[in-house]
């Protein structure tokens, strides 16, 4: 089996200049490689608007590992505006993916990929989305891959005899957590994005991870039939 798994996110602009970044991702840790690009830009030092929930200290853990897998994408998306129309074309090991769409939603797909396999220990439980990433999910598809993941998380948990929680309780405190990540994330791009896109892009991940743990049982109840 290889040890790294490639998703390729190439951005095609109105103007046809063409961007393209590779998530290479250890399939064994599910967290992507960091990018080969140097010492990082000061606004990826952890400490450097660092979220207040993070259980990482400065020392000896210099640099924010999610900051510093968005050098690249921040650096795209310098003079690209939300409302820009792009061609994207995401391919992974088992299919590709091709859309028309705006700026803001390619971004948001992307950093959503790069979030979940960024090493923040707050984004662990998104990992096993990332190994089957469906680029553009609708919120629909969002819920569904989010409550079954959570779910198939404690089948593996009661195997091992360990407390299982089958109300989704800890689902809401899980992506607490998430919200306040995206919050402060919002506020460090702030401080070295020219253009809109990337730090809507955030917003866009923000707003889902604000609705998903109320809407959840809403959300259930509607697919219900599916199963019955």
């Amino acid at each position: 089996m290889e040890e790294t798994l490639a998703i390729r996110y190439r951005f095609v602009f109105p103007n046809n200049r063409e961007e393209l970044i590779e998530v290479n991702i250890n399939k064994l840790t599910m967290e992507s490689l960091p990018e080969d690009s140097g010492t990082p830009p000061d606004w990826c030092k952890l400490d450097f608007h660092q979220c207040p929930n993070c259980p990482l200290r400065a020392v000896p853990q210099t640099w924010c590992p999610l900051a510093t897998r968005l050098v690249k994408l921040m650096s795209a998306c310098q003079n690209v505006l939300s409302y820009d129309e792009v061609k994207m074309e995401v391919t992974t090991p088992e299919r590709m993916v091709t859309k028309n769409t705006t700026a803001q939603r390619a971004v948001s797909s992307l950093m959503g990929l790069v979030m979940a396999t960024s090493g923040c220990p707050h984004m662990a439980f998104l990992k096993p989305m990332a190994r089957y990433h469906l680029p553009f999910a609708t919120q629909e598809e969002t819920v569904f891959r989010v409550v079954s993941t959570y779910l198939l998380g404690q089948y593996f948990r009661h195997k091992q005899a360990l407390t299982i929680d089958m109300e989704l309780e800890n689902l809401k405190k899980i992506y607490g957590e998430i919200q306040t990540i995206n919050k402060a994330m919002t506020s460090r791009l702030r401080t070295v994005s020219v253009q809109d896109s990337a730090i809507n892009a955030v917003v866009q991940l923000d707003i889902l991870a604000k609705m998903l743990p109320y809407s959840v049982e809403d959300s259930l109840e509607e697919i219900r039939y599916l199963f019955l």
